[in-house]
């Protein structure tokens, strides 16, 4: 199974279609064909991905001078509750660092539970865009900005 394989794999069984927030595979592979976009996957345990194992995560980000955003992350279901999430966005921050990023971003939308986590791991709201996303039943919800300075 290929890098692109896992990540979708993951992104299917993480994303509840109705919040419209799953990328397509051409989406991803657009994506990373770009210079400064990446993946970083996860196996169950936490540990960088080596063949054989499923992923059990995967952050999708992108990187621009001193900052880095954070496009995507997802957890399989059955594997929540770990601190997988927490791992990848670890992972993400110090990469991020080691390019020379003095910030991290990344957006979500009002009412996603993930919420907990990013604040958790010391990421605070910097902007709000009203109506930003739709649901499949066409509901609007706002969008929130996060940052994070390392």
């Amino acid at each position: 199974m290929t890098e692109l394989d896992q990540l979708m794999a993951v992104m299917e069984a993480a994303f509840d279609p109705h919040w419209r927030e799953a990328w397509t595979r051409r989406q991803v592979e657009n994506s990373l064909a770009t210079p400064h976009t990446y993946a970083i996957l996860i196996d169950e345990h936490g540990r960088a991905l080596d063949d054989g194992a499923a992923a059990g995560g995967f952050v999708l980000a992108r990187r621009a001078p001193g900052e880095e955003e954070l496009l995507l992350i997802a957890v399989r279901p059955e594997m929540r509750h770990r601190g997988l999430g927490r791992i990848l966005i670890d992972r993400f921050s110090a990469m991020a660092r080691d390019a020379g990023a003095e910030r991290i971003f990344l957006e979500m939308r009002a009412n996603n539970p993930a919420e907990r986590l990013y604040r958790g791991c010391g990421f605070e709201p910097i902007g709000r865009r009203a109506n930003y996303y739709r649901t499949l039943d066409g509901t609007a919800i706002d969008a929130i900005t996060f940052a994070r300075k390392l």
